[in-house]
């Protein structure tokens, strides 16, 4: 794989229980790749959660204790936020009915042990340009072109996964809408170029004062922003979102036209709901919607929260 200086080495997770051949990749793979282990599929779920990790290629063992390598792939493909990472199976099952359930849970290769090292090698490199590629168009795809953060598009995408994964989990599921305050008096008067400054500046702040890799931002449209919280309860959400308003004030953004402060602000609306619940996502989006008119009309530079009922 060809690489320039500066350039990230792509990321290859190892899923195996036996050291033999954890070494043997690691040796044969370290030279161009970075490489990261994880022993069982709980470790390896862990890696894949982890914000930090970005995850371009995983190699997976079947014979695994607990859960089996077939087991893992369909968790990794029947999550939004892991199912496009391809998924090598290396394995010592060499039936042809191993190998078509390897591909039927969605692996795109299949190597059987003992295996050639250059070949596989070979197969590493192939995947991997084929992920960085389709990176690369869904990126075009569901980025913001302005902000750079996730947009509307990828927002839907990541609730409708979130709201049925709460419906399986019983756990609760907060949103966020987030409007800054007076944006259009901003760009009328300090100009667009300006206003499209302000906008990344806050949009950001919002990612960068999220630090758990299962919460979500993205520009919902206009001067508006969204944010979601998986597993977070009433509580949890409004400390988030006082951290959140406290973040974009300290940006310290000068608006002499504002009516709620000196500086850029934002108004958020928050609202939580906890299954079994009726309905579709849409309610929760109306609720917070509500809850943000609330905080407008209260001042603004503040946050309102109504349950979703």
């Amino acid at each position: 794989m060809n690489k320039t200086a500066g350039h990230k080495r792509p990321t290859i997770l190892i899923v195996d229980d036996e050291k033999t051949n954890i070494d043997v990749l690691v040796n044969l793979l370290n030279g161009e790749f970075r490489t990261i282990i994880a022993k069982n599929a709980d470790q390896a779920l862990r890696r894949l959660d982890s914000k930090d990790e970005k995850i371009d290629l995983i190699l997976l063992d079947i014979l695994m204790p607990e859960m089996d390598g077939y087991e893992l792939c369909r968790r990794v493909k029947g999550n939004i936020l892991t199912k496009n990472i391809p998924i090598m199976f290396i394995t010592a099952l060499s039936l042809i009915e191993d190998e078509v359930k390897g591909f039927e849970t969605g692996a795109v290769d299949y190597i059987t042990k003992p295996f050639v090292p250059p070949i596989v090698l070979a197969r590493v490199r192939t995947h991997v340009e084929l992920k960085l590629k389709r990176d690369l168009c869904e990126v075009l795809a569901i980025q913001d072109g302005l902000t750079g953060i996730p947009n509307r598009r990828r927002f839907d995408e990541v609730l409708q996964f979130q709201w049925n994964a709460i419906q399986r989990r019983r756990t609760p599921l907060s949103l966020m809408l987030i409007d800054v305050d007076y944006f259009k008096k901003y760009n009328d008067n300090y100009g667009h170029c300006a206003g499209d400054d302000c906008l990344k500046r806050v949009a950001c702040a919002l990612k960068g004062a999220m630090p758990r890799a299962m919460d979500f931002v993205a520009r919902y449209g206009g001067e508006e922003f969204v944010c979601l919280l998986p597993d977070t309860g009433q509580a949890g959400a409004v400390e988030v979102a006082k951290r959140l308003l406290n973040t974009v004030a300290a940006l310290e953004i000068p608006h002499e036209f504002s009516e709620a402060a000196k500086y850029i602000t934002v108004s958020i609306g928050v609202t939580t709901v906890t299954p079994p619940v009726a309905g579709d996502s849409s309610n929760l989006i109306e609720t917070a919607d509500l809850a943000l008119y609330q905080s407008k009309a209260a001042g603004r530079n503040q946050l309102s929260v109504i349950l979703c009922q």
